[in-house]
């Protein structure tokens, strides 16, 4: 067995050939076979043709089998936490079932996260799973609220989101097992919804004026003409494709570990540390481009994610989307860059923690987020800083850029300059996230003297706040505009149905 890697060694001479790691391979070529697999089940396994229980086991079948190519033993820990989780949702109380799903879900993901660093071989450290293992926590915990809000909770109490969501009986543990363990979401996500995953096994997730779903009732509904996904994959594979082109080229040039090399410290200008940070930070963001636009592509191919037509009658393919790499690449502000970042990850954040906090709604979310993310001390930076640097951008949009709105020229120039803000301040925040641990994290940041937290609270404590009530009508996470989402029957146009995508409901963090 190569060093590093717990799965299969089938693929070790392509691993050698393209001088990658064979995770990473496996990884790739399981996604590749997954895309195929997913054309020929939305073909020959169509819920026209066969029953949902069925669909259901081999969607099952086939993510446990990617997960032991990819994880070897340790795919064991994904079993494990579906099990133990489905027993807490059946034995707990309806409405106490939220809490104890994210107790237990959270203390599990944290111990098999610490396995992971400080117990096993550093060796077998590379093959990294507790990714799935992050992607099934989200989605028990999800579905735990969902179904708190639909059993406990009066309707009334519901915001419009909570309601769409909401989950109105008990998953039998095949819907659930199948769920967590398909196989176009076990190795990188997305995040869905269980009331949109079951519409899609169940062949409703293309009729008109949707309604919410896996409640148990009948409905009588417009079916539409299923439209083709194969134009948005195709185009999901092409930008994939240079995704690794560009991570191939630049990712060893530019290493982030070199930040903080001594002589290279020593004998660059500050303008020239910041632009390699910015590189090489940026060089690093393709693998996670390639690994959720792929991930989106076989959930696309088996027919999951139809989010209705635009404007211009184009089918939308985006409702698990988890990223949007121009508005990335090109952000002017944090909230702009977090908005189109791992989306689906802000999206499980609202709904569980930020939406439902009684104070500190903002802390509390970013300290959710670096528990989730793991143990390693660079994570707990991260996101503590994330946190001072986006309460320091709140009160600089709010209270500057009304200034450079009463012309385009100004506007312009507000929006050059704070992408270029938002970039630096953006590498500043993750580059402890990549470098991991404590030691390399505080000697990066003592080599900028602190200088982006001493100006972020420095900010805080300076600017003026709004008004308390005008600040909380501003700030507060707002409800989605329904976007609007055009469907067809019987070939006739049939109007607009709202839809609140889970895009459309993240924080208000700006």
């Amino acid at each position: 067995m190569q060093p590093g890697s717990s799965g299969s060694e089938l693929l070790l001479p392509l691993s050698e050939a393209l001088r990658l790691p064979i995770e990473q391979v496996n990884f790739a070529m399981c996604q590749f076979f997954g895309l195929f697999a997913a054309l020929l089940f939305r073909y020959y396994l169509h819920p026209s043709k066969t029953s949902h229980a069925i669909r259901h086991v081999v969607v099952t079948l086939l993510g446990l089998h990617f997960a032991f190519f990819c994880f070897g033993r340790y795919a064991i820990y994904f079993l494990g936490e579906v099990i133990l989780l489905y027993g807490v949702m059946v034995m707990v109380h309806i409405k106490s079932i939220h809490k104890y799903t994210f107790l237990a879900a959270m203390t599990y993901l944290t111990i098999c996260q610490i396995i992971r660093v400080y117990i096993l071989d550093s060796e077998e450290c590379s093959a990294d799973f507790s990714g799935p293992l992050m992607v099934i926590t989200q989605k028990v915990t999800k579905l735990a609220f969902e179904l708190h809000d639909g059993l406990a909770r009066d309707d009334k109490e519901l915001s419009l989101s909570q309601k769409r969501l909401a989950v109105r009986r008990v998953p039998s543990l095949l819907e659930y097992v199948s769920y967590n363990l398909n196989f176009m979401g076990i190795l990188a996500g997305p995040l869905n919804s269980f009331n949109d995953y079951i519409s899609f096994i169940e062949g409703r997730n293309f009729e008109a004026g949707q309604m919410p779903l896996a409640n148990g009732t009948e409905r009588k509904a417009c079916s539409l003409n299923e439209p083709s996904p194969l134009r948005a994959v195709a185009w999901k594979m092409l930008v994939c494709s240079v995704c690794v082109v560009v991570h191939l080229s630049l990712n060893e040039r530019f290493l982030v570990a070199y930040n903080n090399d001594d002589d290279f410290m020593a004998r660059s200008s500050p303008l020239c540390r910041f632009l390699y940070l910015y590189t090489s930070l940026m060089a690093h963001r393709p693998k996670y481009y390639f690994a959720w636009t792929i991930a989106d592509a076989v959930n696309n191919a088996a027919g999951f994610g139809f989010n209705g037509y635009d404007r211009h009658g184009q089918p939308r393919w985006d409702l698990a989307s988890n990223l949007n790499i121009d508005k990335i690449e090109f952000a002017t502000s944090m909230k702009m860059f977090i908005d189109n970042w791992n989306m689906q990850t802000a999206v499980w954040l609202k709904e569980v923690c930020y939406d439902r906090c009684p104070f500190c709604p903002t802390l509390l979310t970013f300290l959710l987020s670096a528990v989730w993310h793991g143990v390693y001390p660079g994570y707990y930076f991260t996101f503590m800083t994330g946190m001072l640097v986006t309460l320091a951008a709140r009160g600089v949009r709010s209270n500057l850029r009304p200034y450079f709105l009463v012309s385009p020229a100004r506007k312009a120039f507000y929006d050059l300059v704070t992408w270029a803000t938002t970039q630096i301040v953006v590498s500043y925040t993750v580059a402890p996230f990549v470098l991991l641990f404590m030691d390399s994290s505080l000697k990066f940041y003592r080599s900028w003297h602190f200088s982006l937290h001493i100006i972020a609270i420095a900010l805080i404590l300076v600017l003026p706040k709004k008004p308390k009530g005008a600040s909380k009508d501003q700030y507060r996470p707002q409800e989605a505009k329904p976007t609007e989402r055009v469907h067809h029957c019987n070939g006739h146009r049939n109007g607009y149905a709202p839809t609140d995508s889970n895009q459309n409901h993240r924080m208000k963090i700006d």
